[in-house]
């Protein structure tokens, strides 16, 4: 095999565990004088260490064998550093086995950064495409790191110990171990690069300007302005100071380390102002420049170039065309961006896509008492993404809830897994526009979701989804600021009967329960009275939740009324939440506000909304979210009875035709579809009505028969159906008019299934999920209102519980109006076996089971067809590593 022709989809870049970067790829012959020149830098023991003995220098012959492999039985990582080699991973088939012996040796600079974990990770994803199944290992007894690289990645190692050697040997198919250790070092090392990024001790501006109208003047005055706790550093060519501090000619001269850049130069010259920033060190860059993928494809691929070159010498991008980054901490107090103020200090991190939305985002969180913890702009997102931010505050304690505002996915996949998880600890509101186009600029570093797909993602994930940004800090208010209610009972409290009613009617059209009539202490009532009603509604068992909506009369200040307020909440005790209509102000009033640590509103705060709809539907929110917190997270389960292996068999005997898809005949989706102990109502497909008695009397009667031609069999009028068929001369009777009304001689002949509601569930390829389930009940109304339900893959047991109970018209299988109910448990445990299905098979492209008839004694498959088709893309499987810039992540 030719030794430069390697798998390009092996390249990576990956975050180490300390947050910076490199680039990973296989070795090729002309890597021989790098690969010298880190052996020269290893230490001798750690030359001892990789080679049991002294090994100075590398031969010449050892250099050929070890830079040229064949990507194959012998394949090799290198992990590179801009232009070095810091650490390097190899195995090598043993005599044509299944097995591999596996090593690798770190620079001594570079060690304890997690290398050894990730190249034994990418090894070993390449060795299982290779066909191989066990690695194998010799270690020096007394070298502990390296032991522990493999005892602590999961898979089920056996060791034994001879002569001061540990010899180590394990299977390298993924164990659930093993995924969970990886996934666990992922969030570690990512969190990890966006802490550097908002905790940098020192920044440059490249392009701080004299001139106040240019954005290199604007973020340096906004740094100074907001009292960065480190030293600022302006990189101005032309001017020894700008606004008063010492400027620098080049990054270059800089004579301190740099944390962070914030690139603010012309788009032309960033290629220049890279190379600086390569050469000094920086750990990250904030590129708040203009001119890149949003302009088209040229300038696309200097963004790609500009990513690519950032992550392969150690640093994370934000950016370009952002707003830029902030971080409230008392510590830190980092505003690197465009808007003039840095907010004040709370418990909500924001991550926003729009660079031109940001500074209005920071305003209005102002405006309405929203202190904000962190906040990140990312722009043309060629590097750090929405996905880094949810790793970071999953860990973050400053952090207690997230705002998203998305226009675009770059991986939607890993964002459902980061989502739910992070949202089973805070709760995450997102917004998400772009509902019916997507631009071309965000088509760059996007992929396209369906609507009913983002649906389903935010639902199966928790994330509290709104329409509008108002709607988002109607909710992110409620969140700070309130705890969550522990049921859906509101109680509501006023001084107008026609308020309180609008509340009410609001209540209950969102599926809320009122705990009880709504009070009215009345008009005239003074703030005694109108507090002690609010005390009762708060210590009523029956109330999880209070909505005040409160009038200011002509005799008395408000504010009494809201000192009053203040003090029942002040008593504490009830953990419930408030929501209230007070003032006629919008936000937090400063009556009802209980001051945070930095000065803004607090938790305890009681936030007002313009009118009472607007309070009730945030309270609703915050209760489904609550709700799905406090539900069982449920566990992935595989069904027994799956035979995966033969299921392989049959897919790769499969060819796809010139289209690049396949349609499977009745017989291999039959039995693909018992590989997984799916079985379909027995049939048969006849071509004459004598055949079609014979299969009825071999089938037993009663029989249904059916068009093959799918346009009249799914017809909702069941004009290519007959049921019921009881007797020889109906069944002759029918084949003749099916086989007329089609114009073709086969004909189904099926067992009559017990009757049942007629259900569909499929399965849809999805280019940013992979595969998402459906399930829905079949019939015109359905198909017209859209009525299915979706979920992606892969599926707990809650989740299979949850869909088949999801779409609106699923009360009918509960038992609607007396009638019996359906076997739920059937049909979650389809659900469960075709996401198995999807994730074993990602072939199968579509595949749709309808109908299936639910009823009291099972879940009965009549009708199956399946696509096939190349695999897709899975972004969130595999070897940890950041998505390819302007790609998937």
């Amino acid at each position: 095999m030719d030794p430069f022709d390697y798998p390009r989809h092996w390249e990576a870049d990956v975050v180490l565990s300390d947050g910076g970067t490199v680039h990973l790829r296989p070795i090729t012959p002309d890597d021989g004088e790098k690969l010298l020149a880190f052996h020269g830098r290893l230490s001798e023991r750690t030359r001892y260490y990789r080679y049991f003995g002294p090994y100075p220098r590398m031969p010449k012959r050892d250099l050929e064998r070890f830079s040229t492999v064949d990507h194959a039985d012998r394949v090799a990582f290198v992990a590179l550093l801009g232009d070095d080699i810091v650490a390097v991973g190899r195995y090598d088939r043993l005599n044509h086995t299944g097995s591999a012996e596996v090593a690798f040796v770190v620079e001594d600079a570079h060690q304890g950064r997690g290398l050894g974990s990730i190249l034994l990770e990418h090894l070993a994803a390449a060795a299982r495409e290779r066909g191989l199944g066990r690695f194998t290992a010799e270690v020096l007894a007394e070298n502990g790191q390296m032991v522990r690289v493999f005892r602590d990645a999961g898979y089920g190692v056996s060791r034994a110990f001879e002569e001061g050697v540990v010899h180590l040997e394990f299977d390298i198919d993924p164990t659930e171990e093993s995924v969970e250790v990886a996934r666990a070092r992922e969030q570690r090392a990512e969190a990890r690069s966006v802490h550097n990024l908002l905790h940098p001790k020192s920044i440059a501006v490249i392009g701080a300007s004299t001139d106040r109208t240019k954005i290199g003047n604007a973020v340096l005055t906004n740094l100074l302005t907001g009292d960065f706790a480190g030293p600022v550093y302006p990189v101005n060519a032309e001017h020894r100071s700008v606004r008063g501090v010492r400027a620098y000619p080049s990054v270059l001269e800089i004579p301190d380390d740099v944390d962070l850049a914030v690139v603010a130069v012309p788009a032309a010259s960033v290629d220049e102002v890279m190379d600086a920033c390569l050469a000094k060190g920086v750990k990250a860059l904030v590129v708040v420049t203009s001119g890149f993928g949003e302009t088209g494809p040229g300038g696309l691929s200097a963004e790609r170039r500009l990513a690519a070159e950032a992550r392969a010498h150690g640093m994370r991008v934000v950016g370009p065309n952002a707003l830029g980054v902030l971080n409230t901490d008392a510590g830190v107090r980092l505003n690197a961006t465009l808007a003039p103020n840095l907010p004040a200090r709370g418990r909500t991190g924001f991550f926003c896509q729009s660079g031109a939305l940001g500074t209005a985002i920071l305003a209005t969180a102002a405006e309405r008492g929203l202190g904000l913890s962190t906040f990140v702009s990312a722009g043309n997102r060629s590097d750090v993404s929405g996905n880094d931010l949810l790793q970071y505050w999953e860990t973050d304690p400053a952090t207690d809830v997230v705002l998203l505002y998305l226009e675009s996915f770059g991986n939607p996949r890993k964002f459902a897994r980061l989502a739910r998880r992070l949202g089973r600890t805070k709760p995450i509101v997102a917004v998400k526009s772009g509902r019916h186009a997507v631009t071309p600029a965000l088509a760059a570093t996007s992929v396209p979701v369906d609507e009913s797909s983002v649906q389903a993602l935010f639902e199966q994930a928790g994330v509290i989804r709104v329409e509008s940004l108002a709607q988002l800090f109607d909710t992110a208010l409620l969140l700070a600021h309130q705890p969550l209610p522990a049921g859906p009972r509101v109680a509501v409290v006023g001084n107008s009967t026609a308020i309180g009613l609008l509340a009410a009617d609001t209540a209950l059209a969102q599926g809320l329960e009122l705990a009880g009539d709504p009070v009215d202490v009345g008009a005239q009532a003074g703030p005694e009275a109108f507090a002690a009603a609010v005390k009762e509604a708060l210590d009523n068992p029956d109330a999880d939740a209070l909505v005040v909506v409160f009038v200011p009369p002509l005799a008395v200040p408000g504010t009494s009324f809201a000192r009053a307020l203040r003090e029942v909440v002040e008593q504490g005790g009830r953990n419930k939440p408030i929501a209230s209509t007070f003032l006629a102000v919008e936000g937090v009033p400063a009556e009802l506000a209980v001051p945070g640590p930095g000065g803004a509103p607090g938790r305890g705060s009681v936030p007002s909304y313009p009118s009472p709809e607007r309070a009730v539907l945030a309270l609703a929110r915050v209760t489904r979210y609550a709700r799905w917190r406090s539900a069982p997270q449920g566990t992935f389960v595989r069904p027994d009875g799956i035979d995966r292996d033969a299921a392989h068999v049959i897919v790769d005997s499969l060819k796809l035709d010139d289209t690049g898809e396949r349609l499977v005949d009745d017989d291999t989706a039959v039995r693909l579809l018992g590989c997984y102990g799916v079985e379909l109502v027995p049939f048969r497909v006849v071509t004459s009505a004598d055949e079609a008695v014979r299969a009825a009397g071999e089938l037993g009667y009663p029989v249904a028969m059916k068009s093959t031609d799918d346009r009249l069999r799914h017809r909702t009028d069941l004009v290519g159906v007959r049921l019921d068929l009881s007797g020889e001369e109906a069944v002759r009777t029918a084949y003749a008019m099916l086989a007329e009304m089609s114009d073709r001689p086969d004909v189904y002949v099926q067992r009559m299934a017990p009757k049942g509601i007629s259900c569909v569930l499929g399965l849809q390829d999805d280019p940013s999920f992979g595969t998402l389930v459906s399930f829905g009940l079949s019939g015109l109304v359905s198909d017209l209102l859209g009525d299915r339900a979706y979920r992606a893959v892969p599926l707990t047991d809650a989740d299979a519980a949850a869909l088949v109970r999801a779409p609106k018209a699923a009360p009918l299988l509960a038992g609607y109006r007396g009638d019996e109910p359906a076997d739920l448990g059937a049909l979650q445990e389809l659900v469960l076996r075709l996401a198995a299905l999807a994730e074993d098979l990602p072939e199968v492209r579509q595949l749709t089971l309808e109908p299936v008839l639910a009823s009291a004694a099972g879940a009965y498959v009549s009708s199956a067809r399946v696509t096939l088709g190349p695999p897709p893309s899975r972004h969130d499987t595999g070897p940890r590593r950041l998505r390819s810039p302007g790609g998937a992540r």
